[in-house]
């Protein structure tokens, strides 16, 4: 029985302190809290981890330094100390980078209002970050040569940070250590009604792979639904003094633009902040803001051109960006915590991602509205706070539940690696050690890694050509990572659809064989389903199985 299926058999056969409903970074972090001091929780989610809001952002883990704009002080300064906790907590992963900030002549603040907000931004954030800048046209034009600087009178650098990885990666992070503390979670399972019956919620589930239906109970039920939340509320008979509005933000993935590591700063023609962001061998462009009424939104022509055009307009390139030179896209929708009897209006694009956590204390349901990925450890702290007033005692309430591991145990990865010599087997077109990569995406899990090459070096091989995912990654994937559909692997456990052409990858002999270690006899059956939601399928080869 593997590690879904097991879960799902626990989840309607106990009792749980809590059920966490939605696996992305709200939930994840609720469910990798609670679990880590000693709760039994349990945790679904009607599709993948981290498959919605979680998957689209702009990979950035910033202080918020736009809200400064609206005197969202408070808000700014809590996001800053939350993202020097992770850069702290997480060196390998969430990294400071610079922020070239190009300013534009006529912009409606000028640029020494605007530096002098970096300024209070980095203080705001305790000097934890290099000092901002100051820079003339023409040390922009000396650093970054790819910008316009004839629409500029000068720009300022400031730092934040990124996910090195791809933003549903880090929250599997948060899933496999809740799963790592007893947590029973699963993907695909669907929760269909839920009703409080004495003391105990009961929540009526399916398996969307099965179709089998069961109940889960549990004594508290946290609603971390992101952009659904206010569905599951009706479907579950809760009401809120809170709802979401809904935002849609588009980013397209090209080839790489500048070789430098910096975020590209602009304001786009709409006046909000535009990114060009360094993603691996690719540069990320975005984003937009539009108000949608529903979670269900894809990337219309109109959403191109307006990202294409505030990019041509601002980078000095030999041929203007097209359609044609798009390898991927990302689209998805920010949930923006408002009162309940909000209708929105002027200020739409002033609104803030700061969360909310509604509670009904005479039912024990948590509904968490809103929230960013920078905010997620001052989520998974609160939810363990409200969870102990609401008489469910954690055993170990001051236990550390998040991070990387310890420094001793990452320098005897580094000696192992050493003594293998496994940086000899990094591919000559990676600008990384395989050491290093290895250790970023999995920590202590990269040590059966090592264990696997030593026992087969044919385990080291790189199985996707342009990925940089070896055999051995694939089989713990299998083993480890509740991957259901071929979508989960190559968008969520890694980022290789953004970065690699739909047409590459069906031309890779390596995702076929990878197919056939995730997937076993329904190898095929994935790999059509996948290519028939992304784009026209010839007659795919049989993988090996």
């Amino acid at each position: 029985m593997g590690l879904r299926a097991n879960n799902i058999r626990r989840l309607g056969e106990q009792l749980f302190d809590t059920l966490v409903i939605g696996g992305g970074i709200n939930g994840a972090v609720s469910a990798a809290a609670l679990s880590a001091r000693g709760l039994r929780v349990a945790l679904i989610d009607r599709g993948d981890f981290a498959g919605v809001t979680s998957e689209q952002s702009s990979n950035l883990a910033w202080g918020g330094i736009k809200y400064l704009e609206s005197f969202e002080f408070k808000l700014v300064r809590k996001l800053c100390m939350v993202r020097n906790r992770l850069i702290r907590a997480y060196p390998s992963t969430v990294q400071e980078i610079r922020f070239f900030m190009a300013h534009e002549k006529g912009f409606r603040h000028g640029l020494w209002k605007l530096l002098a907000g970096s300024w209070l931004y980095w203080f705001m954030g305790n000097g934890f970050t290099k000092r901002p800048r100051l820079m003339s046209t023409n040390e922009m034009n000396r650093d970054e040569p790819i910008v316009n600087t004839s629409l500029c009178d000068g720009g300022f650098e400031y730092s934040d940070a990124y996910l090195h990885d791809n933003d549903a990666r880090f929250v599997w992070l948060f899933i496999r250590a809740a799963l790592d503390h007893g947590c029973a979670g699963a993907n695909y399972v669907e929760s269909l009604s839920a009703k409080r019956v004495g003391d105990e919620w009961r929540v009526q589930a399916r398996d969307k792979e099965s179709g089998k239906t069961f109940e889960i109970r549990t004594r508290t039920l946290i609603n971390a639904c992101g952009p659904y939340a206010d569905e599951q509320n009706r479907r579950s008979g809760v009401t809120t003094s809170h709802k979401h509005a809904l935002s849609k933000g588009i980013h397209i993935l090209v080839r790489k633009l500048t070789p430098h590591r910096r975020v590209l700063t602009f304001f786009a023609d709409d006046g909000r902040l535009f990114f060009v962001i360094p993603m691996g061998p690719r540069t990320c462009i975005g984003t937009t803001d539009t108000k949608v009424d529903s979670p269900e939104v894809v990337v219309t022509p109109e959403d191109r051109r307006f990202v294409l055009e505030n990019i041509n307009k601002r980078l000095k390139l030999e041929e203007p960006l097209t359609e044609k030179d798009i390898i991927a896209e990302r689209c998805g929708v920010r949930p923006l915590a408002v009162g309940a009897q909000a209708a929105g209006g002027k200020d739409w694009m002033q609104l803030s991602r700061k969360h909310v956590v509604e509670v009904d204390a005479a039912t024990k349901h948590l509904t968490i509205f809103g929230g960013k990925l920078t905010d997620c450890l001052n989520v998974g702290e609160e939810i363990s706070k409200i969870i102990g007033e609401l008489g469910i005692a954690l055993p170990w309430p001051k236990r550390r539940w998040y991070g990387e591991p310890s420094e001793q145990t990452r320098e005897e990865w580094f000696h192992r690696a050493q003594l293998m010599d496994l940086d000899a087997l990094t591919a000559a077109s990676s600008s990384e050690k395989l050491s290093t990569r290895l250790w970023r995406r999995y920590g202590t899990e990269a040590f059966a890694l090592l264990e696997a090459i030593r026992s087969d070096p044919r385990e080291a091989e790189v199985l996707i050509e342009n990925a940089e995912y070896l055999r051995c990654e694939i089989e713990q994937a299998a083993r480890r990572e509740m991957v259901v559909t071929l979508e989960d692997f190559l968008r969520r456990r890694s980022k290789i659809s953004l970065v690699v052409r739909n047409e590459e990858l069906r031309s890779a002999a390596g995702l076929r064989e990878a197919c056939a270690i995730l997937f076993g006899e329904k190898a095929d059956e994935k790999w059509r389903d996948y290519f028939a939601r992304h784009g026209s399928l010839d007659a795919a080869p049989a993988a090996t199985h």
